[in-house]
């Protein structure tokens, strides 16, 4: 295959994908909801995780413009190979940012002032998008793997704006919470 051939449609191959979209990001949603309730002392140290949930975030982010220079330059090969890895960060990140909320008090934000509201305004507009964006990115990835690809277009216009900024605004509440773990 080359940048210019892209596959036929494949119908079946996205309602699959959209079966597992949905139980995917249901059964993140409980988990995130569940974190803050169910604490484990699993007896190892998770503090670098914060960090390592911000560098994922920024691997996210840096993937998802090079994905997007990609296919503005009809390099669709390219843009896939992208999102795949902006996927593969964004697991691993979900992956670590549950650990860490299971096993680890949460951190309370030590200063004060107007930039504990920038803070909070910026970390609620972070988990809310996070949450109400996590199936749409989802569904928007299955029909691009299932080359369908107006749909996928057409979803992709309004979901990657969201996705983009969740993946810049995690590393920057990182950055403002940082001194205060």
């Amino acid at each position: 295959m080359n940048n210019q051939q892209i596959p036929e449609r494949n119908e079946a191959l996205y309602t699959k994908l959209k079966q597992a979209s949905y139980i995917v990001a249901g059964i993140v949603l409980i988990l995130v909801g569940l974190m803050r309730r169910v604490k484990y002392d699993l007896g190892i140290d998770f503090s670098i995780l914060p960090m390592v949930n911000a560098i994922c975030n920024t691997i996210v982010a840096a993937c998802l413009l090079i994905a997007l220079y990609h296919i503005k330059t009809k390099n669709w090969v390219a843009h896939r190979n992208y999102i795949y890895t902006a996927m593969v960060f964004s697991a691993l990140f979900l992956l670590t940012y549950v650990l860490y909320h299971f096993t680890t008090v949460e951190t309370k934000f030590c200063h004060e002032g107007s930039i504990k509201t920038v803070y909070y305004i910026l970390l609620i507009s972070h988990i809310v998008l996070a949450g109400v964006s996590l199936p749409f990115i989802l569904l928007t990835f299955s029909k691009g793997q299932s080359f369908l690809v107006p749909e996928h277009r057409k979803m992709a216009k309004w979901v990657y704006p969201i996705w983009l900024y969740v993946a810049i605004s995690g590393p920057i509440c990182y950055l403002m919470l940082k001194d205060c773990y």
